[in-house]
């Protein structure tokens, strides 16, 4: 297919989803199904294209002055992509399968219009109704912060330590473009420019014998700042596929016990291959069976409990720009609501003198802070640990990260503007 061809279609799928409603994801694969001439490179430009228009979904309707699929296609290419008109009207030319040409107002619009005094959630492309609590989180710089969210996120791994040493995995995949990540010390980054297709990590060697997994920078610092120790009792307790669990085993050596469960036993389904190829063999994963209680037996012998907290995936934006447009304020009500039963829950398992690492990926204060501290109020036994404490874990990057990310008494805010990851927010409770 031809570079306008994928413009194309890019603008004809925009119009499904829009039109009926249905997933980003669904919506593309549908695509290809329907579309079998397509090659993977087709499908991956095409889906690169989508995934910017929903990033840029409200600034570009604003720059074209006009909130249609074709608008907010064109003016994605200039925000995102940075083409000039004279780029953009050679992609639209009218010809077989390219869209129709550039219309006046259209093209007066590429030249002339910008992002100069458009309202907040214009300029951070997020739902109006989210800007007081980005507002509460990040008050005039919620902009700035909603941009850097909006922007696409590079791909991150973690070294499994069980296997490999961070060395030796970054001279072996330094051909896809490895760099040491910023802040985490088995953290490996690989930059993607806007256009650029994904790279097929799941195909190297690194990846299938279980030396390196994808997971988000700041999900890594997350487990990190847990401090799970080896000889440990750990509970994961919303352990979903599983990538903190792993990351936990990782620290904990292969010594101690290790407990993975969730309410939702499908979110379980790719936890069990995922530790046979990390070589993790101290972790028993417990699926929900009815009523019953998988952690029945755990009575307050915890020494760790991980919380990876059902939430509004607010710091997920950059992966996820879908997410942002479908979410609805009642959606956030039942997070609060979910979030509170599970911290509660969490209370009776952690033993005297045992931690709670809470974790969201969401920049929320409702979902944050105000979750700890409500928790704290509730549960006079708990005190939430110093947060200048957690960072130690990460040696000489301790100081440079605490002045990058955001700290509240009740602990760390990571986000793509202030440290380069998704926006995670950490909280260490001790009993």
């Amino acid at each position: 297919m031809t570079p306008a061809a994928r413009l194309s279609a890019a603008i004809e799928l925009i119009q499904t989803i829009e039109a009926q409603r249905v997933p980003a994801a669904q919506a593309l694969k549908e695509w290809g199904s329907a579309h079998r001439f397509a090659g993977s490179g087709d499908r991956a430009a095409i889906a690169g294209l989508v995934w910017d228009v929903l990033r840029r979904r409200a600034s570009s309707a604003w720059l074209m002055d006009d909130d249609t699929p074709r608008s907010r296609v064109l003016g994605m290419l200039k925000l995102e992509r940075g083409m000039d008109v004279t780029v953009i009207a050679a992609l639209c030319d009218g010809g077989r399968f390219a869209p129709e040409p550039l219309r006046e107002a259209e093209r007066n619009a590429l030249i002339s219009r910008s992002l100069e005094g458009a309202p907040a959630p214009v300029a951070g492309d997020y739902p109006e109704w989210l800007d007081p609590y980005l507002a509460q989180a990040f008050g005039e710089d919620r902009v700035a912060e909603a941009a850097a969210m909006a922007r696409r996120a590079p791909l991150d791994l973690r070294v499994n330590t069980l296997k490999a040493r961070r060395e030796k995995v970054l001279a072996s995949l330094a051909h896809i473009g490895a760099v040491p990540a910023p802040w985490s010390p088995v953290g490996l980054r690989i930059e993607l420019a806007a256009d650029a297709r994904n790279v097929g990590v799941h195909a190297e060697e690194d990846f299938i014998k279980g030396l390196v997994e994808v997971q988000d920078e700041g999900s890594q610092l997350a487990a990190l700042f847990a401090a799970a120790k080896p000889g440990e009792q750990v509970i994961d307790l919303c352990a979903g596929a599983g990538g903190k669990t792993l990351a936990l085993a990782a620290m904990m050596q292969g010594k101690g016990r290790l407990i993975a469960t969730d309410d939702d036993k499908r979110q379980l389904a790719p936890i069990h291959e995922r530790l046979s190829r990390a070589g993790v063999h101290n972790a028993e994963v417990r699926t929900p069976k009815g009523e019953a209680d998988p952690l029945a037996d755990i009575k307050a012998s915890a020494d760790l409990l991980v919380i990876d907290a059902p939430c509004s995936g607010t710091g997920t934006w950059r992966r996820n720009p879908d997410a942002k447009w479908r979410m609805r304020p009642g959606a956030l009500e039942v997070r609060l609501k979910d979030q509170a039963e599970v911290l509660d829950r969490a209370a009776a398992l952690v033993k005297p003198g045992g931690r709670i690492a809470y974790i969201t990926c969401s920049v929320l204060v409702p979902e944050n802070g105000e979750q700890v501290r409500a928790f704290v109020e509730r549960h006079g036994e708990f005190s939430v640990r110093p947060p200048a404490e957690t960072v130690a874990v990460l040696g000489d990057k301790a100081e440079p990260f605490a002045k990058a990310a955001l700290q509240t008494p009740e602990g760390w805010l990571m986000t793509p503007r202030r440290t380069g990851t998704d926006g995670f927010f950490v909280s260490i409770m001790v009993r």
